[in-house]
């Protein structure tokens, strides 16, 4: 697929986000726009980001939980960068975010990663948290521009890996007195998901790629293997995926998580 037509992919997906705007798939016109595509439509979006100020702090990974897999007709996880501009940090384990300008918005309760070093692209959980400095809850508000949440792989990654916005909440530092805890806990605890005060939904950390910490390994190897996109660094944050499905969210509610024996603090947001 030559540059002008990766171009002109970017400038109807920006023109689609700008505007909160819906647009067809993109395979739907396209059926040769595949995955390889898709990654330079998506690296083209993030170059005119970083021209215009915008900074990336961290990645996200996307469809890590395979469960949801043949509901949303898809293959495989994706990733994209998380942004200064999209995210947002509550400390304190309270957040309000605003809805505006997003498109069939959805909450999806994650794990969330801070990371001290390079991450390992093989090795056991033990060694992947090695690379991690803190760890956090997480709810990612993802976004469809394409109506009824229908599209293709290639369409979803090209489109921001459907991000919208990341709300991070209390870090708990991970060292020597609780790597191997965390490490071990991390495939089988529970979450609880809640709107309001209803229990809407449970998932467990093996959905996402069999751990939260499977899926930042995942995520390094599959760096590696694209010359375009730069390692995972210290410094960067990186979300592993929704636990639960991923839930239609409207203005006026609040959502909160509840993380079980993995011993780190929930979140709650209220959404405006």
């Amino acid at each position: 697929m030559n540059d002008a037509t990766i171009e002109a992919i970017a400038d109807a997906l920006l023109a689609a986000h700008a505007g909160a705007a819906s647009l067809a798939p993109i395979t739907d016109s396209m059926p040769d726009f595949d995955v390889a595509a898709a990654y330079r439509v998506l690296h083209e979006i993030e170059r005119r980001r970083v021209a215009q100020d915008w900074r990336p702090v961290g990645r996200k990974i996307g469809f890590t939980n395979r469960t949801l897999w043949p509901r949303y007709g898809v293959d495989r996880p994706m990733w994209a960068h998380v942004w200064r501009e999209t995210v947002s940090h509550a400390a304190d384990g309270q957040a309000t975010l605003s809805l505006a300008g997003m498109v069939l918005p959805r909450i999806e309760p994650e794990v969330v990663f801070g990371l001290r070093g390079p991450v390992p692209v093989s090795g056991d959980a033990q060694r992947v948290m090695d690379a991690v400095d803190w760890i956090a809850p997480g709810f990612e508000i993802v976004q469809s521009h394409f109506p009824q949440w229908r599209f293709k792989v290639p369409d979803c990654t090209a489109a921001f890996g459907l991000h919208a916005a990341l709300v991070v909440g209390p870090r708990t530092p991970v060292n020597e007195a609780n790597r191997s805890t965390l490490a071990a806990l991390l495939p089988r605890f529970e979450l609880t998901l809640r709107s309001g005060e209803r229990s809407v939904e449970s998932g467990i950390g093996a959905n996402v790629l069999d751990s939260p910490a499977a899926a930042l390994a995942f995520l390094a190897r599959v760096l590696e293997d694209d010359p375009d996109a730069a390692p995972l660094e210290a410094g960067e944050l990186v979300t592993t995926g929704t636990l639960t499905d991923a839930w239609p969210v409207t203005a006026g509610q609040s959502w909160s998580s509840d993380y079980g024996d993995l011993g780190i603090s929930g979140l709650r947001v209220t959404l405006a």
